[in-house]
């Protein structure tokens, strides 16, 4: 018969897997809204939007089962701080995957009018925050402090290219006002995936109180 340790310890990896889950189909969604952004493809955005619910079902059963193995076995020390990090991590990647609706929506309201320039710089973006995504992903499945830190310094690349794409899309927006809503989309794009970029550094920051025990501002660094 299986011990009350065993069947815990199964219940942690049962957890862990739930978190990988939601964190492949956030991934997939990511690279889903850039794809829609960069074909000006309006029905895969509808579907990145009508997918999102699943998402949502997968965060709150992360949240339920994760609330309910503290309610039954009252862990302490890492086991406890195992758990809560869960918890903390699928916050963060179910924020990401708003991310990608709302890239989906930009879209949608850009709809068929001939992009002002390429995406080049977007897509170089996107390409460094989803491999910030997987990393952490990595990091937090191995308990790998080095990954976690890694995610961090990848985060300044982001935020280069931010600051860079908005300049490039003011200057644009200077010289041909009659693209001002579509440039107004393409910055948020920017923002929304400046920000996931820094929900994935915060998912460094978890894992890194997960092995050491203390809070990390990777932000900050």
């Amino acid at each position: 018969m299986m011990s009350v340790r065993e069947k815990f310890d199964g219940d942690l990896i049962e957890l862990q897997n739930k978190l990988l889950e939601i964190g492949r189909f956030t991934e997939e969604a990511l690279t889903k809204s850039i794809i829609a952004l960069e074909t000006q493809n309006v029905e895969l955005a509808l579907e990145i939007m009508d997918d999102d619910t699943h998402a949502d079902l997968m965060y709150e059963e992360i949240n339920d089962f994760a609330i309910l193995l503290i309610a039954k076995q009252a862990p302490v020390a890492i086991d406890l701080r195992r758990i809560i990090v869960a918890i903390k991590i699928a916050t963060d990647i179910e924020r990401i995957a708003d991310f990608a609706v709302n890239i989906a929506k930009a879209t949608i309201r850009i709809g068929n009018e001939p992009l002002v320039k390429p995406i080049v710089h977007i897509k170089e973006m996107h390409k460094i925050t989803l491999e910030m995504l997987k990393l952490s992903l990595e990091a937090f499945s191995d308990e790998d402090v080095e990954k976690a830190r890694n995610v961090a310094l990848m985060d300044d690349e982001v935020d280069d290219l931010y600051g860079q794409i908005i300049r490039d899309l003011l200057q644009i927006n200077m010289q041909n006002t009659e693209f001002t809503a579509q440039i107004t989309q393409l910055s948020f794009v920017c923002r929304f995936l400046e920000r996931a970029a820094d929900h994935v550094t915060n998912i460094s920051e978890h894992i890194l109180y997960l092995v050491k025990g203390r809070q990390y501002d990777l932000n900050n660094h």
